[in-house]
């Protein structure tokens, strides 16, 4: 492996940072805006140009009340969205009018060696104001070796007037390169917001 080396050593001095040194910047690939859709996917752009991959999720809203919002992935450019996956997931809860306290794990929302859809919150509310925001980031997809490691924070407009905030995490379970992603509704269609795909340098 070569060694990058400058030959002055005082910080104020460096005006460049090698290209090869990864900066962590997001670089923004694709938007998807929902209007009454049935799913958004991203098919194209998850390659292996980046070793990691971030989704972030603006006022998903849902057309249908008591939905999750989820995911699933593909190694086949989206032709079919069932990867093998184990998953964790909990919540932190807490209702408008000050009760329903909770930190748990949610057992009926993780996976173990499942090609269902991967729920990344749980009973949304379709009030004209309630949506979910937040971020999934998915880790190597195009890496051939090893399994594709994937972790979500959101927060909620829980269906009870409540703010969920929700934590999954997990892996696909394959070693063949992830290429799409589809995300959905559990019921009915996803009637506003934004998913925006970003690289990580």
């Amino acid at each position: 492996m070569a060694l990058i080396s400058v030959s002055n050593n005082a910080l104020q001095n460096i005006t460049a940072v090698p290209a090869s040194i990864p900066s962590g910047a997001l670089v923004l690939l694709s938007t998807q805006t929902a209007s009454s859709s049935a799913s958004l996917s991203f098919t194209s752009g998850i390659d292996s140009t980046y070793d990691s991959y971030v989704f972030k999720f603006i006022n998903i809203h849902p057309q249908t009340d008591s939905v999750y919002f989820q995911m699933n992935l593909s190694t086949d450019g989206g032709s079919n969205y069932n990867v093998t996956k184990t998953t964790t997931f909990f919540r932190a809860q807490h209702k408008e009018n000050d009760t329903g306290l909770s930190f748990e794990y949610v057992i009926d929302d993780d996976l173990a060696q499942s090609t269902s859809y991967q729920r990344i919150n749980n009973l949304m509310g379709a009030d004209v104001d309630e949506n979910v925001s937040g971020y999934m980031k998915l880790f190597n997809p195009s890496n051939t070796t090893y399994v594709k490691h994937f972790i979500s924070v959101t927060n909620s407009s829980f269906n009870s007037d409540a703010s969920a905030n929700l934590y999954m995490a997990g892996y696909g379970n394959t070693t063949s390169a992830i290429n799409a992603i589809n995300f959905q509704m559990s019921s009915g269609n996803i009637d506003d917001g934004i998913i925006k795909m970003y690289g990580v340098k």
